[in-house]
């Protein structure tokens, strides 16, 4: 059992859209708020304690907050494959990869002839509850997100937007913005 208190291949992750904790296990893929059955309750709730409250988050700097990491807004389209096959815009999102790979592709194609901004077509167009926000998913470091989106995210300049990427959640665009 981890410093955590939760069982083997657990980790908690912060949700950028909720703004609250939230419970992964990297080898399923699994994703929960609540945290999973043979957790240690009471070494859970000292770590949370020591690395998810409020006040510790007040202990430092933004700057050392956000060492290493990078923040980034994205515009997503899922497809009927996608990890969860439905969105604030669709409650059964039934179109193919195919099909998602050419919206995608559009929006890009608008985006780059400067006919409007990613975060603009994300509020209207993203499957992502971040369209809210414009797309931002707020800072994140290395392991916060799903590795291909990670992977293209990192490799953008502040200021680049990535061609489209393709992640278990559906197809994205992605633009640095610090």
């Amino acid at each position: 059992m981890a410093e955590s208190g939760l069982p083997p291949g657990w980790e908690v992750r912060h949700s950028n859209s909720k703004n609250l904790p939230y419970y992964f296990n990297a080898s399923t893929k699994e994703s929960r708020w609540e945290p999973p059955a043979g957790t240690d309750t009471d070494q859970l709730k000292t770590y949370m304690a020591q690395h998810h409250s409020a006040s510790s988050a007040r202990t430092g700097s933004a700057i050392q907050a956000n060492e290493g990491k990078i923040r980034a807004s994205h515009l997503l389209v899922k497809h009927r494959d996608s990890r969860r096959p439905s969105s604030w815009r669709e409650a059964n999102i039934t179109r193919s990869k195919q099909e998602a790979m050419e919206i995608i592709l559009a929006h890009e194609a608008r985006i780059r002839n400067g006919d409007i901004s990613l975060g603009e077509l994300a509020m209207t167009e993203s499957d992502c509850s971040s369209a809210r926000k414009r797309g931002d998913l707020g800072f994140f470091g290395k392991g916060d997100m799903q590795k291909e989106f990670e992977d293209a995210a990192f490799a953008l300049q502040p200021g680049e937007i990535s061609r489209a990427v393709e992640s278990p959640s559906g197809v994205h665009l992605i633009e640095r913005t610090e």
